[in-house]
């Protein structure tokens, strides 16, 4: 009976027939047993019993005819519940890679069209924000016998290559997309797989089957179109005749009225070449304007031969969209859209910190370690006044303000395929030689293109860092959904500033930096909090030390 129950629910075929086990369970029961002597008794009974329509059980006879061949198999698969047919998702990331089990798959079992018992492996989501991916290469070749943690192919996702491993024994018996096939929505079916070798010439013909969410409702029929009554054409009037321009008699006085000669002179219209349609042949301002009417289609009809010669001579080349231009294209258009920004700017005198760069530096270089850069100090800062003014450390939802108690710290990096914002955990914990090796570290992975879902997700605030690398001295950044804030941090420039005497003066150099704020989030004023605090960390950098 639980075979039968099941069936019954997940079957789109039987979607008719769950009002009757409300009669005649023992029927079904004996329908999907192995005893099957009464089975066309038992149909009759349900038949006669049943209030359904004639419609209805023929579908239902039909539905039982086809599934009750593949008994076998069903018994087999459902044995256990990781093997039930539909749409199922599993995993969870690993460091590895990515196993079969995150993929959408589809457990499929043999019918009268001959398939046998097999797998839909559909596009994997690797990524909250992954809606389609692409198939770099694949590692296993139809017909490879497969095994649980075996990589069967390399995906690009919106922010990396990732591994995808599968979890269960078989076969690949057929991929429908092959190496290079790009712009694969989630859940696409891309390969299939059986359990026996034998079964993988019987789906070399295979076609993906249409999701039951997908599955499109039965079409009602279309109304008749209307009956077109035929209508007399009513006798259309004759045209009004419009003057064309004839050159008038050489010598002859050309009479036309003030506004008519006006209107002329204005549009530099020769007279001598409008006919009159006044009285006694004189020229109207009707005239001209027929007249400059006729001269606008002559030039129309010419322009866009002009303009085609025009787009001819462009030269140019397109560039297709990477996944991740794609995604982040979309994401800072979204927050644009619907995150109300402002913008909090601060200079700060970087001469201490400098200083202390240096003395650091030395001390690594005598260890063998890697250089402190700026970027490393003002991430460490940054991470401190998260903890010091926690409400920056948050984000919007509808319902509550959520405040981290972690301070994760995103990181914007510039390569050939985009911009990657990779994530230092717990920032405000690891000292500035942690923080420079994990940010070189991620750096490189993004420039090869070999971030992981556990290098980029999980951020609570962002700091992008222009003036260094390119000598920005100021700019605003644009919000990384769902954080509140992201840093934008200028060059360095030295300015000449009061010194302690009067009339004495001396050189600074100090570093301009903007604060983007989500005002959902973070009010003007716990915004200008969180600057000063940021602030006092640049200037008196020995207290990130303590």
């Amino acid at each position: 009976m639980a075979y039968a129950s099941h069936i019954i629910n997940h079957s789109k075929k039987l979607r008719y027939a769950s009002s009757l086990l409300q009669h005649e369970h023992g029927v079904l029961a004996r329908w999907f047993s192995n005893d099957a002597v009464s089975k066309r008794d038992d149909l009759l009974k349900l038949r006669h019993h049943s209030n359904a329509s004639v419609e209805r059980e023929m579908v239902f006879n039909s539905t039982v005819n086809c599934t009750v061949s593949s008994i076998g198999a069903l018994k087999k698969n459902l044995s256990s519940t990781t093997r039930l047919a539909g749409n199922t998702v599993f995993g969870i990331f690993s460091n590895e890679g990515f196993s079969c089990s995150q993929v959408r798959s589809r457990r499929g079992f043999a019918s009268n069209s001959g398939l046998p018992p097999h797998q839909e492996i559909g596009m994997p989501s690797l990524s909250p924000t992954m809606t389609e991916g692409n198939i770099a290469r694949w590692l296993k070749k139809e017909g490879d016998k497969i095994s649980p943690g075996e990589v069967l192919c390399e995906v690009e996702t919106d922010k990396a290559t990732v591994e995808m491993e599968c979890m269960e024994e078989g076969y690949l018996a057929k991929i429908l997309k092959g190496d290079g096939s790009k712009e694969i929505k989630v859940g696409e079916v891309i390969a299939i797989t059986v359990e026996d070798e034998e079964d993988i010439d019987k789906v070399k013909d295979y076609s993906p089957s249409v999701s039951d969410a997908g599955a499109a409702a039965p079409k009602e029929p279309s109304p008749p179109p209307p009956k077109q009554e035929v209508v007399e054409k009513p006798v259309s009037s004759p045209e009004p005749n419009i003057s064309k321009p004839s050159a008038a008699p050489a010598g002859d006085r050309i009479f036309a009225s003030p506004l008519a000669r006006k209107l002329a002179e204005d549009n530099n219209v020769p007279l001598s070449s409008i006919k009159g349609t006044g009285p006694d042949g004189h020229i109207v301002k009707a005239d001209i304007e027929d007249y400059l009417a006729s001269r606008g289609k002559e030039v129309s009809a010419k322009a866009p031969k002009a303009k085609e010669g025009t787009a001819a001579a462009l030269d140019y080349v397109d560039i297709p969209h990477s996944q991740i231009r794609k995604v982040t294209a979309s994401r800072l258009l979204f927050s644009k859209q619907t995150i109300p920004h402002y913008y909090l700017t601060v200079d700060t005198c970087v001469d201490k910190l400098m200083g202390l760069r240096s003395q650091l530096n030395s001390l690594q270089e005598a260890s063998g370690g890697k250089r402190i850069s700026v970027n490393d100090l003002v991430i460490k800062a940054a991470a401190l006044a998260l903890r010091k003014v926690p409400q920056c450390n948050s984000s919007w939802t509808d319902n509550y303000i959520r405040q981290y108690n972690n301070v994760n710290i995103n990181v914007a990096v510039q390569t050939d395929n985009g911009l990657y914002v990779p994530v230092v955990r717990d920032a405000d914990k690891k000292g500035l030689s942690t923080i420079s090796e994990e940010v070189k570290q991620l750096a490189q992975k993004a420039k090869e293109n070999s971030l992981k879902p556990e290098d980029y997700e999980g951020g609570t605030f962002t700091v992008s860092n222009l003036g260094g690398p390119f000598g920005i001295k100021q700019f605003c950044a644009i919000i990384n959904p769902p954080q509140s804030g992201i840093l934008a941090v200028g060059s360095a420039e030295k300015r000449v500033i009061p010194a302690a005497g009067p009339d004495e003066y001396k050189f600074a150099s100090f570093m301009s930096v903007t604060l983007s704020c989500d005002h959902r989030v973070i009010d003007g004023a716990i915004g200008a909090e969180w600057l000063k605090a940021f602030k006092g960390y640049i200037e008196n950098p020995e207290s990130m030390l303590l």
